[in-house]
């Protein structure tokens, strides 16, 4: 019997929203709704295509277009994650478009972290080709607090229920500026004071002297939290959370950035294209599920920020401290 065509084919199926997607949304927004949110630092990452982004959202004429990626993405990122780290401001003082447009593209429960323009917490601008004419060159605007506000704070104001935690990163920090931690303090002190009491603010150093009593005092009277940083210069987590007076505000912040002893650019290159976890750092892991079972404890807002640097997959590795939550 000669076999009937359709005269209407059948349409490809359309292609299933990524199974660990699905995964992390459930177990983030079920912490979120705790006061406890974990997200990335940043979103546009092409090696996470296939298990967190759906492909097929960034065709154009049936291939992949990384400049519709690059500028949609984040429509699905909010779908599995209730936070995002936008690192991108440490370069910049985005404009009051700029703002604009990110936020109108975030739900009104998504929530953001930012790290402030290194123009406000670098003393020297690096000898770079990056920097042009201020290579080198003593930095004016050294924690100048009228320029953070004017320029950064008083535009993220319309935005500030979406604004979870702007962190301040310092360093890393030539000793000979400040030779003893009680001297960072000092300058510290002024600037956070000046802060306005409308947005979560948090200070991450990567000295490990300056770790020290006169600096977290200075945090603790300004209700400023100290960033638990996993970096390459700083001492371990664990290290930094056995300390109770580290906890220096009435929430908490993490990022997960480095393995101590690992540069950024080994681990870019030792990690790209950012797609699977290639080495677990049992340690981090560990210490994230502590700050996640003290803040569920305490009823105390937290927000984690995972690096792909750490381990090579930063939602792999929220999966694996989120397991059994």
């Amino acid at each position: 019997m000669a076999e009937t065509l359709s005269l209407f084919p059948e349409s490809e199926p359309e292609e299933k929203e990524p199974s660990l997607k699905a995964e992390l949304a459930t177990r983030l927004r079920s912490l979120a709704e705790q006061g406890i949110y974990i997200g990335s630092s940043s979103w546009k990452y092409e090696g996470w295509l296939d298990s967190v982004y759906t492909r097929s959202r960034y065709l154009t004429k049936g291939r992949f277009s990384s400049k519709k990626f690059d500028a949609e993405c984040l429509l699905e990122y909010v779908e599995a994650f209730p936070i995002v780290c936008g690192d991108f401001a440490f370069y910049q003082f985005p404009s009051r478009e700029f703002w604009q447009k990110l936020f109108a593209q975030a739900p009104k429960n998504f929530l953001f972290g930012f790290k402030a323009p290194e123009e406000l917490t670098r003393p020297r601008f690096p000898s770079h080709p990056r920097y042009g004419a201020k290579a080198g060159s003593v930095n004016q605007s050294f924690l100048n607090a009228d320029m953070f506000l004017t320029q950064f704070t008083d535009l993220l104001t319309p935005y500030a229920e979406q604004v979870a935690v702007i962190m301040l990163e310092f360093g890393p920090l030539p000793g000979k500026l400040f030779a003893t931690p009680a001297k960072f303090a000092a300058a510290l002190a002024p600037f956070l004071k000046a802060l306005p009491k409308t947005f979560r603010f948090a200070v991450e150093i990567r000295n490990a002297e300056l770790f020290h009593p006169d600096y977290l005092a200075v945090l603790r009277e300004n209700n400023v939290a100290h960033v638990f940083n996993a970096w390459t210069a700083m001492p371990p987590l664990p290290a930094q959370m056995e300390l109770e007076t580290a906890f220096t505000a009435d929430f908490t912040a993490a990022r997960a950035l480095l393995t101590p002893g690992r540069e950024y650019e080994e681990a870019r290159t030792l990690f790209l294209p950012f797609s699977e976890v290639r080495q677990p750092n049992q340690q981090v892991r560990d210490a994230l599920r502590q700050l996640l079972i003290r803040a569920k404890l305490r009823h105390e807002p937290t927000y984690i920020f995972i690096n792909n640097r750490i381990e090579g997959f930063a939602p792999g590795t929220m999966l694996a401290i989120t397991d059994g939550l």
